[in-house]
């Protein structure tokens, strides 16, 4: 059963009477302003994976999901006051996907608290893949330092290995998501002799004609972006205006939607972005979808994001949720689980092959296996390429991991000084 909700109307929900189902998953989503159109496909694909859970399946474990939406317009203030309204509807809520890294930021302290994990999947603090000290938070399959590194080797691979005395910059949304990945380039520069210059565009990113006089002034062999929304829409188009070459011009797994390039037409073609998954709408799981979820008239959406990369990339989330409540249903021996045995059924999450091929998903990411020390995976990514033609991205490699050696000795430091802060011990 699901709600879509405003914050003035929660509170009343919890009041008028018992629990609609025994577990809660708040959707901390985000359908309105400048995001919307990276905000919209994410929770389509996160709700309507669980709404075929119930469809299908009854739910997991015997236990329906109660998804309970919330509008936070990629806001942080109003991505805290959701997290805030939503975190004791139904039984308590189990599990935060905020989408934010702004948000993500804001909730570590207070989800830790309040003793209710976070996955935040691909983005938030890096350093949270340190499980002995972000107890309460997931970053796997990969974070952002390991998408800089993706990028980097990519770079390298396209010229022999030797990229010394190249001009690489970095174009990012002046936020601390866009902040991210920085110090990871300054390191892999040193290491691998590049330049980086790094140029930033303010929120919501819809005018960038002086970071690109400054592009076009630098002429860089290589742009990376770090953008979300509009932002990537515009830095697509002005790249195609200055004719920078596509095939130099690669975002992070968050600035490689099909918004993001459709709007250049056949301009935009041969520009790349990192992924973590897989593409398309091939697999038997959409099949299931399509016939519980869209044809039944229960689809989140308008039943038009299957198979789009933020769609896919919402269903993977929740399909990871969804996994790791079995885990914890199975180490506990109880189907209505609370968010501290969901937090166990994390950290002794382990995705195969076999297993994503079980649920309709073969070959859709990386094998990984959670731990207390590590909270996200092995850093392994993709590289994509947009096809106006055929109006979708491919995979053009094989799944790599990042520079394991850079990426582990930033997290280890970081995570430390975070530990030292805040008086916490790492436990284990």
């Amino acid at each position: 059963m699901k709600q879509t909700l405003k914050i003035a109307a929660i509170a009343a929900l919890m009041a008028t009477g018992p629990a609609l189902a025994d577990l809660t998953i708040p959707d901390t989503s985000y359908r309105t302003g400048p995001y919307a159109p990276n905000g919209i496909p994410f929770s389509d694909g996160y709700q309507d994976y669980f709404t075929l859970l119930n469809e299908r399946d009854g739910g997991i474990g015997g236990e329906r999901i109660n998804l309970v939406e919330c509008e936070t317009a990629y806001n942080t203030e109003k991505g805290v006051e959701c997290y805030e309204a939503t975190k004791s509807a139904g039984n308590g809520a189990l599990l935060y996907q905020p989408l934010s890294t702004g948000i993500a930021y804001q909730l570590i302290p207070k989800a830790t608290a309040d003793g209710i994990p976070l996955h935040t999947m691909g983005y938030g603090r890096t350093s949270a893949k340190n499980g002995s000290v972000f107890e309460w938070v997931f970053n796997y399959p990969a974070n952002y330092w390991d998408a800089a590194s993706h990028a980097i080797t990519h770079i390298l691979e396209q010229n022999g290995g030797d990229i010394s005395g190249k001009k690489i910059t970095l174009l990012y949304h002046n936020s601390a998501y866009g902040k991210e990945p920085i110090r990871t380039l300054e390191e892999l520069g040193r290491k691998h002799g590049y330049e980086l210059t790094t140029v930033p565009v303010d929120h919501p990113g819809q005018e960038q004609k002086s970071q690109w006089l400054q592009i076009r002034r630098d002429r860089p062999d290589y742009v990376i972006m770090w953008g979300w929304g509009a932002m990537n829409q515009v830095a697509v188009q002005e790249a195609v205006n200055i004719r920078f070459p596509m095939e130099n011009f690669i975002g992070n797994w968050y600035s490689g939607a099909e918004s993001d390039v459709r709007g250049a037409g056949a301009g935009a073609t041969g520009y790349k972005t990192v992924t973590f998954h897989s593409l398309g709408r091939d697999y038997p799981l959409y099949d299931e979808i399509q016939r519980y979820v869209v044809d039944a008239g229960k689809a989140a959406g308008a039943g038009d994001q299957l198979g789009t990369v933020l769609y896919n990339r919402g269903l993977y989330a929740a399909m990871l949720a969804a996994e790791a409540i079995r885990t914890a249903q199975e180490i506990h021996g109880v189907s209505a689980i609370n968010a501290a045995q969901l937090r166990d059924g994390m950290e002794n999450l382990e995705m195969t092959e076999a297993r994503m091929a079980a649920l309709g998903l073969p070959n859709f990411g990386p094998e990984f296996k959670v731990t207390c020390e590590n909270h996200g995976g092995n850093g392994y990514g993709a590289i994509a390429q947009w096809d106006a033609a055929a109006d979708e991205f491919r995979l053009i490699t094989d799944y790599f991991q990042s520079d394991q050696e850079i990426v582990s000795s930033l997290i280890a430091e970081d995570s430390a000084a975070y530990a030292a802060e805040n008086g916490i011990t790492p436990r284990c």
